[in-house]
């Protein structure tokens, strides 16, 4: 399967990746330290203080402060729901490393890949620091939804009504994939209250998810890829609840593999090579420090860093290795089908 988990892969090569990095020479690495010595780096946040992507940044500004030896600030700049402070940062000068981005790499790579007209950046060209986290996504009904399980939901004759705010903001193209992928009547539309019974569901992120479930707006029903979510242990994956086509095994590894994304720090794409490198190392040692993981762990803002070199993989697979058939039926999907 084309879009198969990665996550073993992924510690495996992270150790190779390690390896290679142990040769770059002493005094190389000593003329980088000297450059961030005293200077100010940002990490740039597309959306308002706050935010879980706020929150994330603001966690992880000192440990890469101690790892660059320099001053780590964080920037909000919202707009675009994060690109166009992507698009900032792509076309900066100078490009120096001194500007980071803590970039919510799935709205990112479904942007790029459904061609919207304001996306200016390439993630395949971006300087890669690393994933952050990233988490399969959830499938919640509403206490009041005519369903409560994936195998119900198949069942329905009706259209199901999906919450969402736009065609490409996470939740409304993530309905129309489980749609496609099930084979089950759907149409999105603005993001209205599941507690009150105006949708049936919503495709989120589980940690929005757990919001709706504490609240007691809404029922996890199924985690929307072939791994569970650590936010809700018991709940079933898609794969456990019903049997999939082939077809609709590739668009629910699809879309997991765009989620697998998921919190992603990037610099400018023209940073030098031996800068870029320390950069990666110091963003590696900052994420797996244990009392980071551990800070994170405690408000359940997990910490599951991967390499700058398996980042680009993950982009790459999403980006680049999709057919120009599967690209088009994408944007069929996601744009206008379920619309």
């Amino acid at each position: 399967m084309f879009f198969k988990r990665l996550r073993p892969a992924i510690l495996s090569l992270g150790v190779a990746a390690l390896c290679i990095g142990s040769f770059t020479p002493a005094s190389a690495q000593d003329n980088q330290a000297a450059f961030f010595k005293g200077k100010t780096v940002r990490i740039v946040v597309g959306y308002g203080p706050g935010g879980g992507y706020d929150i994330y940044a603001r966690m992880i500004a000192p440990y890469l402060e101690k790892e660059l030896g320099a001053t780590v600030i964080v920037e909000n700049q919202p707009g675009a729901g994060g690109l166009n402070a992507l698009n900032r940062l792509f076309i900066q000068k100078p490009q120096d490393g001194t500007s980071m981005m803590l970039v919510n790499g799935t709205a990112a790579a479904l942007g790029q890949l459904l061609e919207q007209s304001n996306v200016r950046y390439d993630l395949a060209k971006v300087g890669q620091l690393g994933i952050v986290s990233a988490a399969p996504w959830m499938w919640l009904a509403g206490e009041k939804s005519p369903f409560k399980t994936p195998a119900e939901a198949v069942k329905m004759t009706q259209p199901i009504r999906w919450g969402g705010a736009g065609l490409t903001d996470g939740l409304s193209d993530g309905a129309s994939i489980t749609c496609e992928a099930l084979q089950i009547k759907g149409s999105s539309d603005v993001v209205l209250a599941l507690g009150r019974g105006e949708v049936d569901s919503m495709y989120i992120s589980d940690s929005s998810s757990n919001n709706y479930v504490k609240g007691g707006q809404a029922i996890a029903m199924a985690a929307m890829s072939r791994q569970r979510s650590k936010l809700f242990p018991d709940v079933p994956t898609i794969y456990e609840s019903v049997q999939l086509t082939k077809e609709g095994e590739w668009w629910v590894d699809f879309r997991a593999a765009v989620d697998d994304i998921g919190r992603m720090l990037v610099t400018a794409p023209e940073v030098p090579a031996a800068r870029l490198q320390f950069m990666q190392q110091a963003v590696e040692k900052a994420l797996t420090n244990p009392q980071l993981i551990a800070e994170g762990e405690k408000s359940q803002r997990y910490v599951d860093y991967v390499s700058a070199e398996q980042t680009s993989k993950l982009v790459n697979r999403v980006i680049a290795d999709i057919t120009p058939e599967q690209k088009k039926q994408v944007q069929e999907v996601v744009l206008k089908k379920y619309h």
